[in-house]
């Protein structure tokens, strides 16, 4: 038992050295970490969306940063987890292996299928990039003009209008199932393949109601083809600064809080010596002016913080997307 309480107290002691070297290195010497040969960003989504901007905006920083060849990725197909997968299942800890991430294969994935290849555990959070809200618009022919219009409606006419999103289990499809479980009302869902064809339908009248990023529904609503019900971020969008958010239009959505995020993961075996100086980076290239210009024209804003702000900010919206997905029955296989 002695030896026993000997070998505890020795890698306690062991625990604490560590801790306090840590803790005493200075800051300046944990960002010095640079990669010794080329940065794989992992992108889990084709060319051409925000997922796969914001990895090509990051990659091309972090090129210049380092002074080593960064290059994207992409591994599309199952909602993003197949390329998720390949970064999860990586045990190399040199930095070279990054994941840009989003809240499908990093947050709604880990409840709604049943076959998931990895787990939360087998990543580490870096820090997130930039937050866009979804959006809710309405048909014109619908008379529609707010969300409290389409509340009042739906409470004397249930069942009377459908509504439309880029698939079931996206963001999109979560937020109109969270609206409804809030309000306790009811529509009839149609998933599309993707935002374009939903987007199409909407404009022709054959779904009356359309929950979406808010590219690229918002050029419709500005040009008159749509009507913009709301925003579901906590904060209005600068690109339609008029438009309400969701919170703000009846107090059962008073906690309302949806949108399409993109952040920096890291396999789990990385140290922390490279989680600090990848998150350094992704701050840098967030306070660059050309990047936030970029990110304006995208209809987001920054959204930076520490690896363990992320980490929380992932957890949440986790626990969130479970809650809706739980309620609703959604149950799937990754295909």
């Amino acid at each position: 038992m002695a030896h026993r309480i000997a070998l505890s107290r020795r890698k306690l002691l062991s625990g604490a050295a560590a801790l306090a070297t840590a803790a005493i290195l200075p800051r300046s010497s944990l960002a010095d970490w640079r990669p010794s040969e080329t940065v794989r960003l992992i992108v889990p989504a084709a060319p051409g969306g925000s997922t796969d901007v914001m990895g090509r905006l990051l990659a091309a920083h972090l090129q210049t940063a380092w002074g080593q060849s960064a290059v994207v990725e992409n591994r599309s197909g199952g909602g993003g987890t197949i390329g998720t997968a390949e970064v999860a299942r990586s045990t190399k800890g040199d930095g070279t292996t990054v994941l840009i991430g989003n809240p499908g294969p990093n947050a709604i994935a880990y409840s709604i299928f049943r076959n998931l290849a990895y787990r939360p555990d087998q990543l580490q959070a870096v820090s997130n990039m930039i937050r866009i809200p979804n959006i809710v618009s309405a048909h014109p022919s619908t008379g529609l003009k707010s969300i409290p219009e389409l509340i009042t409606y739906l409470k004397a006419n249930p069942d009377k209008l459908n509504y439309g999103s880029s698939g079931v289990g996206q963001s999109p499809h979560l937020t109109s199932a969270w609206f409804l479980q809030l309000t306790g009302l009811k529509m009839t869902h149609i998933p599309f393949r993707g935002a374009g064809p939903a987007l199409q339908a909407a404009l022709a009248g054959d779904i009356q109601i359309l929950f979406d990023n808010l590219f690229p529904s918002l050029p419709q609503i500005q040009d008159g083809k749509l009507i913009g019900l709301c925003v579901t971020t906590p904060e209005r969008s600068a690109n339609a600064p008029d438009m309400p958010t969701m919170r703000e239009t009846a107090p059962e959505l008073a906690k309302f809080d949806v949108s399409s995020w993109f952040g920096v993961f890291l396999p789990k075996a990385c140290p922390p010596e490279i989680v600090h100086a990848l998150n350094l980076q992704v701050k840098a290239m967030l306070e660059r002016e050309d990047i936030r210009k970029s990110i304006a024209g995208m209809g987001a804003r920054a959204d930076y913080g520490t690896p363990q702000q992320f980490a929380d900010f992932v957890q949440a919206e986790t626990t969130k997307f479970a809650s809706i997905i739980q309620k609703e029955g959604l149950q799937m296989d990754v295909q």
